[in-house]
């Protein structure tokens, strides 16, 4: 499947911001499942764009404003191929996983340890363990484990736009049980890591459908999230053994939860892989727009 993101984000300052220095995760990667056709960027006020790659092989953009401005607009547009991998089941259980990347004196650690720790947004706390832990009984393969855990999100947890934001904490939202796909993520991570497994925090977009008899609509769509765990038996697979999990929409899948996912960025929370922030000296108030619009290559949408 061939999709197109646009994704539009628009700050107006009041008063002037004077200089600003800022950071973007906003261009895809080519991952086993999708192939980038193509991307742009375009920054107003027009800037130097540098690019670099993070710490977790994501596309980093930044650049430097100078002069004073009163407003920021970041047009991100990219061509994304999706493609579909070789299915595989993975038996193994969920506690050998949790001892293979047990600490031990002497031994080499494995380089996805660094998922298995707690991060800001995705805290290890006794919470996250007993809601885990009914789905990960005993000798139960962590692939199965994980998709039941994820089911059990989609059935418990309400969805609830504006419920939360970037600063509630994931223990907030597990108490409560409603929030955003940010939100899911973060407390399916933290379930996770809780029993010490890792996983990882995935950025990205995902192709909706509008009402029947409905044109598809510019700027209707959201940036999406979700998380991943790592299964070490299907290291050699094409999905270099991640399992993807959406629990917004009770979607799983190797390497990608469905062809009508894109992948942005990967971290160990939203803090890692934010798709716009910055640093700014002077200005006040300020709003936000973010408009993203996701569709087929070649279908029109309407304004």
């Amino acid at each position: 499947m061939r999709l197109a993101i646009t994704h539009d984000t628009r700050y107006r300052y009041s008063p002037s911001v004077q200089t600003a220095q800022h950071v973007a995760h906003l261009q895809p990667a080519n991952t086993p499942c999708q192939k980038v056709i193509n991307h742009w960027m375009q920054v107003e006020p027009a800037a130097t764009v540098q690019h670099n790659i993070d710490a977790f092989f994501n596309h980093r953009t930044y650049w430097s404003l100078t002069n004073p401005h009163e407003g920021l607009l970041v047009r991100a547009h990219s061509e994304v191929e999706t493609i579909a991998l070789p299915s595989a089941n993975a038996i193994q259980s969920w506690e050998s996983v949790r001892e293979h990347f047990r600490y031990r004196a002497g031994h080499l650690g494995d380089v996805h340890s660094r998922f298995v720790f707690g991060s800001h947004h995705a805290p290890v706390d006794e919470a996250f363990l007993v809601y885990a832990q009914s789905s990960f009984t005993p000798g139960k393969s962590l692939m199965v484990a994980a998709q039941e855990l994820t089911a059990r999100m989609h059935h418990d947890f309400r969805y609830e736009t504006a419920s939360t934001d970037i600063n509630t904490p994931a223990l907030q939202a597990l108490q409560d049980q409603r929030g955003v796909c940010q939100d899911f993520a973060h407390i399916l991570l933290a379930c996770l890591r809780s029993l010490g497994l890792p996983a990882r925090y995935v950025s990205g977009y995902l192709l909706t459908q509008p009402p029947p008899g409905q044109a598809r609509l510019v700027g209707s769509d959201a940036s999406h999230a979700w998380a991943s765990v790592y299964l070490p038996e299907l290291a050699s697979h094409a999905c270099q053994g991640w399992l993807d999990l959406d629990p917004t929409n009770n979607r799983t899948g190797l390497a990608s939860p469905g062809l009508d996912y894109v992948r942005l960025a990967i971290g160990r929370d939203f803090a890692d892989v934010s798709p716009l922030r910055g640093v700014l000296q002077g200005g006040g108030a300020h709003t936000l727009e973010v408009a993203v619009t996701v569709t087929p290559r070649n279908e029109p949408a309407s304004h």
